[in-house]
């Protein structure tokens, strides 16, 4: 969005009942213009302690970015709970296994940045606790009926991927 806090505000306010928030959030200070624009969600694509503490400090859910073990811990240090995985392509879902199998059990991950419907179920099976879609499911250039249809595929494809994963 050009006008990013703009855009915030008005999904806020029109959209009490949703959770709305900033990805790409790099300083303590975009923190406060996220929530002082109605935000209640910070994504970073890295792992800041002060970003992490300032947005607990203001009663903000915040994932931060990681990729190795001791970005995931130093996030966890720094009081999140639950920590974006990216780029997720780029580890693999093996690598999401092994660092479930030594964080807290109450850590969530979320793998982001190149995963599509196809890679839903293998992501699940190695303790994906959610996603997050980029490019994967919005473009600019996407019209309407191709982010709908891009969409639906990606939640038909976690629908029956979680139904799936139930039954094992």
């Amino acid at each position: 969005s050009p006008q990013p806090f703009d855009t915030i505000r008005l999904l806020a306010s029109a959209h009490r009942d949703c959770l709305v928030g900033a990805g790409t959030v790099l300083t303590p200070a975009e923190v406060d213009r996220v929530y002082d624009a109605g935000g209640r969600l910070v994504v970073a694509p890295n792992c800041d302690p002060a970003v992490i503490r300032r947005a607990l400090e203001r009663g903000m859910r915040v994932l931060p970015g990681i990729g190795t073990a001791t970005e995931a811990f130093a996030a966890v240090t720094a009081g999140a709970t639950e920590l974006k995985l990216f780029p997720a392509a780029t580890y693999g879902s093996g690598h999401l296994r092994a660092l479930k199998s030594v964080l807290p059990k109450h850590v969530k991950i979320f793998p982001v940045g190149g995963i599509g419907s196809q890679d839903i179920a293998e992501w699940l099976v190695s303790g994906a606790d959610g996603f997050g879609f980029g490019s994967e499911l919005f473009k600019p250039a996407y019209t309407l009926a191709e982010l709908t249809r891009r969409a639906r595929e990606l939640i038909d494809a976690l629908q029956s991927s979680t139904e799936a994963t139930e039954k094992n």
